[in-house]
């Protein structure tokens, strides 16, 4: 299996040089050269597996030699051991035809955990057959870095540096970053939003002197070994619905767009997907995208769900890349003009990416509504970004197929939010039960490339 790079100027890799590279050198992302599939009877004898079996089965034939089958389930297994649900992604049914499903049960209460335990753990085997240590820089809205933090907090091939807009995360998923106290991990408050961090990540990697002075990794959504995490999932809870003899739908909140592509990557492998479902708060560049084929950057508006609140979905490159039949000139083209504010998807591939993708927008007092009507009529309480998601799911689901709603993150990372719309406080699990009452470490920062380089050198050093 090899990897190739977005914008065609890249080498191929391996999936292993892949992950640890991250960003390739042309500024493109990484995707399989070709997609594996599965047949029916494949993804019929997932039916009943463990969370972790189905994960190996249907991760294996994109990781190539990098890993012996029995390291690679030997990591996977590490990896979910310390999820609180025995079943890793539960599915509970919200009405007939729409299932709820909870990817809140790792160790951070946010989907991102999926992704990045296994990736700490496919890091460090890696790092430390090669004898070598890395430098790992993420950019987050909140749910990433504190799920990066998690996984990689005290691993001795790894440092970890994640930047966050200052002022733009809710409490807690600012406190999962501020006080583990690990030396290897570092918490750095940027003064901007997260468009700021998740442009000057990728500042960093394309200053290759830099790039290779630290061995700079990244596991932000723009590595594919997170998008590949994912994919499993959409498969679990479909098996779970009945595929490969039905179809179902799945409505993803999203602003990054790789989750959505783990879905559309599970498609293509040939799990029956009917609709793919983009979900978006107030900063709903996808969906005008989606709607209008314009892709245009505005001001990021902070929001209940801050998660969302981005205007450059970095894996939306890897879609249009199939859109536009693989043609990396095109597409770096595109992420060209996207430098002075926006561009215009061509009809064409407005049309393949419509054959896949639907999209809805929700404001903010309909979000709020949602959350007080999901728990008075479905008893259930949402986080802000998963409620995004049952509203554009139930307003556009067709009876006939069951739909999937992804819930994102627990309630209790959005405290404040829950209780003014539900008038309920989402209390944290017992484990976190603390984190309030924890010291905190974090360095503001500038948003100056130089300067941030330059700190990040200094960490490593000491």
């Amino acid at each position: 299996m090899r990897y190739i790079s977005t914008r065609g100027q890249a080498p191929a890799l391996t999936f292993e040089e892949a992950m640890l590279s991250g960003l390739a050198r042309d500024g493109g992302l990484y995707v399989p050269e070709t997609i594996p599939q599965m047949s029916d009877a494949d993804i019929r004898a997932l039916h009943g597996l463990p969370y972790e079996e189905v994960a190996f089965r249907v991760m294996r034939p994109f990781v190539g030699d990098g890993f012996t089958d029995e390291v690679f389930a030997d990591l996977i297994a590490k990896a979910y051991a310390g999820f609180g649900h025995n079943a890793r992604a539960p599915l509970v049914q919200l009405a007939p035809g729409h299932f709820l499903l909870e990817l809140f049960h790792g160790p951070t209460l946010a989907f991102k955990d999926f992704a990045m335990q296994l990736i700490g753990q496919l890091f460090e085997e890696a790092m430390t057959r090669r004898g070598e240590r890395v430098t790992i820089v993420g950019a987050t809205s909140g749910d990433t870095g504190s799920a990066a933090i998690e996984a990689f907090r005290g691993l001795d091939a790894v440092d970890v540096f994640i930047l966050y807009p200052h002022g733009r995360v809710s409490e807690v998923q600012r406190r999962q970053m501020t006080t583990p106290v690990e030396s290897n991990v570092h918490a750095l408050a940027l003064h901007g939003h997260f468009d700021d961090c998740q442009a000057r990540l990728k500042d960093m990697f394309n200053h290759f002197e830099f790039r290779d002075s630290v061995r700079l990794a990244g596991v932000n959504s723009i590595n594919w070994a997170r998008v590949l995490a994912q994919v499993v999932y959409f498969f679990s809870s479909a098996v779970s619905l009945g595929a490969p003899e039905r179809k179902v739908s799945f409505t993803v909140p999203t602003g990054n767009f790789g989750d959505i592509f783990a879905g559309y990557i599970a498609k293509r492998m040939g799990l029956p997907i009917d609709r793919l479902v983009v979900a978006t708060n107030q900063n709903d560049i996808l969906h005008r995208c989606l709607s209008s084929g314009a892709y245009e950057t505005d001001e990021v508006v902070p929001s209940i769900s801050p998660s969302m609140d981005i205007q450059v979905s970095s894996n939306f490159e890897r879609a249009l890349f199939d859109a536009y039949d693989r043609d990396g000139a095109a597409v770096a083209q595109l992420m060209d003009e996207l430098k002075q504010g926006g561009f215009r998807v061509s009809q064409g591939a407005l049309q393949a990416l419509r054959e896949h993708f639907d999209s809805g927008r929700v404001s903010e007092d309909e979000t709020m509504a949602t959350i007080a009507e999901a728990n008075r009529s479905m008893g259930e309480l949402l986080c802000p970004h998963s409620a995004i998601g049952v509203r554009v799911a139930e307003a556009g689901r067709d009876p006939a197929v069951p739909m999937i709603t992804l819930a994102t993150a627990h309630p209790a990372k959005f405290p404040d939010a829950v209780e003014e719309a539900s008038g309920i406080r989402p209390p944290l699990p017992q484990r976190m039960a603390d984190l309030y009452d924890r010291a905190e470490r974090v360095t503001e920062v500038e948003n100056d490339l130089a300067a941030l380089e330059a700190l990040i050198q200094e960490r490593i050093a000491q």
